[in-house]
């Protein structure tokens, strides 16, 4: 099934009317530097203006200020800015969704959903804001007490991708803002108007709450931009979301500096379904996993590996499936599969199909280009399922893109062995009526990932739950749990009130 895709004119009136009402000012953010572009048609919308590596200092410098004035604000106060921006992302979300839809192209009810997300970090953060504990220790020492304390970092850079333009950066500024950390946001300069949406309505809640200005600065730009704020010295911590290609040119920068990260990078996602599964749960959740946000998520299922047994109903019911999913404009209700970001990510797709037709697999479903004739400049695909005969080359690298590889296996050893053989660790699952195999799967030596899951797919991670992964996937935390340590720094105290000098382990040093 194949929707329509709206006019350019329609997405531009669209685009402009959120970003009104959202508060940004569109006479003081265009300019010909930047193009926001729609990948709905592939048009662009109008030009922005862009930073120079002179504006990144300048914007690192005002956030620097405002931190050592914003890190003495009690945490609960500094909580406050929090919920008041929450409760402007909840009367703005339908303003914001669009945007998230007009750029990156999701479907209308992920874009609520990203949106979402930033309303439910906002929650947790406030909450948070009375929770950063420290612990007491026993001292061997009598008359001592031994404990830690936990104090702001300063300005924390952060880096977004195109395909979550605005729930990533949410996920650090809410955590940092009430940890008392200030921010500089350079988002994807695919994604800018939803920046400096989001942008606008902080600066509004910071107005609104009496908080310091300049605590959330947005730099707009190419890779140069976020170069210049990767090496700042002002800036302690680096947040970044990408590629792992960009992790590895991030991480050793700042790690050059003594600088700290927090690195979201590739994901080459599995899951793994056993005899006992129940398929039609199964199936259900690996089409959302593998096609949602037209597979351009960090926890896109991208290999399915299947035991022998239940194999072939599993691609027969899946190739059913990718047949029916609804694909076009993402402003469609009915519609489920929106358009890949560019042209770039359409010859990749391809690209690696090929590949994978050349190392022996079976293309059963999709990979085919839909609405060329309706939106030539839109890159629309049928999600593609192809069926290896081993884990080979191309399956073993992300392809940023809806294709779902499905691999066998014989015995669950053999299968954690296949899912575990990625350079990446991201995201995990396993389908199953067993729970012994579901424990295996979790246990010290089961799934590698960071985010490892029964019966549900790859996608999907809720905000209480420390987000990121291991190996190439970089191995940082957002979100939820203790993730809120990244954004401070511990400091370990010792109070003396014995009123005499009793050192470690028993030193004498009296002579």
């Amino acid at each position: 099934m194949v929707t329509t895709v709206s006019r350019t004119d329609d997405v531009r009136a669209r685009a402009e009317a959120a970003l009104a009402r959202s508060g940004v000012e569109l006479g003081a953010v265009k300019g010909d530097a930047l193009a926001a572009r729609t990948p709905i048609t592939g048009a662009e919308l109008f030009g922005l203006r862009a930073d120079t590596v002179e504006g990144v200092d300048r914007a690192v410098e005002a956030a620097h200020a405002a931190f050592l004035g914003w890190r003495s604000v009690p945490a609960p106060v500094r909580g406050a800015l929090v919920k008041r921006f929450g409760e402007l992302l909840g009367e703005h979300k339908e303003h914001l969704a669009d945007l998230v839809t007009v750029e990156a192209g999701k479907i209308r009810s992920e874009a609520l959903g990203e949106v979402q997300e930033m309303i439910d970090i906002c929650d947790f953060a406030v909450g948070l804001s009375r929770q950063l504990y420290g612990r007491t220790m026993p001292s061997e020492r009598p008359g001592h007490r031994l404990m830690e304390t936990w104090h702001p970092l300063g300005v924390v850079g952060v880096i977004s991708a195109f395909n979550f333009p605005v729930a990533v950066w949410a996920w650090n500024a809410a955590v940092a803002l009430v940890c008392g950390d200030t921010v500089v946001w350079k988002p994807s300069e695919l994604t800018p108007l939803t920046a400096l949406a989001c942008t606008a309505l902080l600066d509004r809640a910071i107005a609104e709450t009496g908080a310091p200005a300049h605590l959330n600065q947005i730099v707009l730009g190419g890779a140069e931009i976020g170069e210049r704020l990767v090496d700042s010295p002002l800036v302690p911590l680096v947040s970044a979301t990408g590629s792992t290609r960009m992790g590895r040119a991030v991480g050793p920068r700042v790690a050059a500096r003594f600088g700290r990260s927090i690195l979201e990078l590739g994901g080459n996602n599995a899951a793994v379904v056993t005899p006992s599964a129940d398929l039609d749960l199964t199936v259900n959740a690996a089409v959302f996993a593998a096609a949602g946000t037209a597979g351009q998520r960090c926890t896109t299922l991208r290999r399915l590996i299947v035991h022998d047994d239940v194999a072939d109903a599993v691609v027969e019911r899946l190739t059913a499936a990718y047949g029916r999913l609804p694909i076009g404009d993402p402003f469609q209700e009915s519609t489920l599969v929106g358009p890949l970001v560019s042209e770039a990510s359409y010859a990749r797709m391809r690209s690696a199909l090929d590949r994978a037709v050349e190392e022996g697999g079976t293309l059963c479903a999709g990979g085919e280009r839909q609405l060329a004739e309706a939106a030539p400049g839109g890159y629309y695909v049928r999600p593609a399922l192809v069926r290896m005969p081993a884990q080979t080359a191309v399956v073993r690298e992300e392809t940023f893109a809806p294709i779902l590889y499905v691999l066998t296996y014989r015995d669950l050893d053999e299968a954690i062995r296949l899912h575990n053989d990625v350079p990446q660790g991201l995201s995990s699952g396993i389908f199953t009526a067993d729970q012994r195999e579901a424990e295996r799967f979790l246990a010290v030596d089961g799934a590698d990932c960071g985010i490892v899951n029964v019966n549900i797919g790859t996608s999907g991670a809720e905000i209480g739950g420390a987000f990121g992964g291991e190996k190439e996937t970089g191995g940082g935390r957002e979100s939820g749990s203790d993730a809120w340590r990244a954004y401070m720094r511990r400091a370990t105290n010792t109070v003396n009130y014995s009123g005499r000098v009793a050192l470690a382990q028993g030193v004498d040093f009296s002579q």
